[in-house]
């Protein structure tokens, strides 16, 4: 890896070559005035040695123009495998036991867990505030990982009051991410009842979504249809009546998308893809690294949205 040349945001990821990022952040660069600033991707495949994790945190403490690093799908890895790299790590960082974005300060490094906030604001445009209680109904989160553990926060903290569903079901291939996630949610959210299922195959998962009530969230945690290819259902897999079906992907084959879109119209299914957990997720990262102002909704946020929106 070569030192930067300029103020750099590196971007750690697994194909980060085929973000739109890489055009959204110029853009966005010329709107809030970083116009000396540049983003530049590192790429790690799913499941690389923790050293590899080590090396690159400790690049970007060495970097004198390594501004901070937004790291989407090595989360888990950087808040343990490199924890003693880091001069603090924010409340939500050790609560989650993971790091989403860098930052630098006069001490060293700062680990912050930014999905959980994205993922709060993305929640509230796709389920508005109030549609829980009204409807007490089920989330069903495919995927303990990072975005899984953040979204559970999201779900069941006590803060959301009755907006919160009437139990959360979680499904995982590991025992060890589900613990994990438990952990989480029964400290922030003890009173919403929890499901955990350890799953082998898309057929579990499927029989999962078909005990699910009507109206129910499922989300599409797993990383599957843009990290690694396929999805965590079965094509056949049957959606609950009226459900919502969200993808935190929106890109890569998006299979579980293109089986939600099938059932659409016959089971009034509602699909909504990443795009705007995307925004948000990118838009706190870009706060935090460089000091700026974002908004996180109004005339502004969507400005900034439809900027990213027209080069993606």
């Amino acid at each position: 890896m070569v030192p930067a040349e300029q103020p750099t945001l590196y971007f750690l990821g697994v194909s980060t070559g085929s973000s739109s990022i890489q055009r959204v952040f110029p853009a966005w660069a010329a709107e809030l005035g970083l116009d000396d600033a540049v983003l530049r991707g590192i790429d790690l495949p799913v499941g690389a040695p923790a050293e590899h994790t080590r090396r690159i945190v400790e690049f970007l403490r060495q970097d004198a123009l390594g501004v901070g690093m937004q790291i989407t799908s090595h989360k888990i890895s950087v808040g343990t495998a490199a924890r003693d790299l880091f001069a603090q790590l924010r409340p939500l960082a050790t609560l989650m036991g993971e790091v989403s974005c860098v930052t630098k300060g006069p001490d060293g490094l700062h680990g912050f867990a930014k999905d959980p906030v994205a993922g709060a604001l993305a929640l509230d445009a796709i389920v508005p505030p109030g549609a829980w209680a009204e409807r007490r109904a089920n989330a069903v989160v495919l995927g303990a990982g990072g975005a899984g553990t953040a979204l559970t926060w999201c779900l069941v903290r006590q803060e959301r009051g009755e907006d919160r569903p009437a139990t959360l079901v979680v499904t995982d291939r590991s025992r060890e991410r589900l613990d994990h996630l438990a952990s989480i949610a029964r400290q922030v959210g003890p009173d919403v009842p929890l499901e955990l299922v350890q799953v082998g195959s898309t057929d579990d998962t499927d029989a999962v979504l078909a005990a699910q009530p009507a109206g129910s969230l499922v989300v599409n945690a797993t990383g599957l249809g843009k990290d690694l290819p396929g999805s965590p259902i079965g094509e056949d897999a049957l959606l609950p009546e009226g459900a919502t079906a969200w993808d935190l992907n929106y890109r890569g084959d998006l299979r579980f998308l293109d089986t939600a879109l099938r059932q659409a119209g016959e089971r009034s299914i509602r699909v909504e893809d990443g795009w705007t957990y995307f925004v948000h997720g990118w838009l706190q990262a870009v706060k935090e690294v460089f000091q700026v102002d974002v908004p996180t909704s109004g005339p502004a946020f969507d400005r900034l949205s439809d900027i990213a929106r027209s080069v993606r």
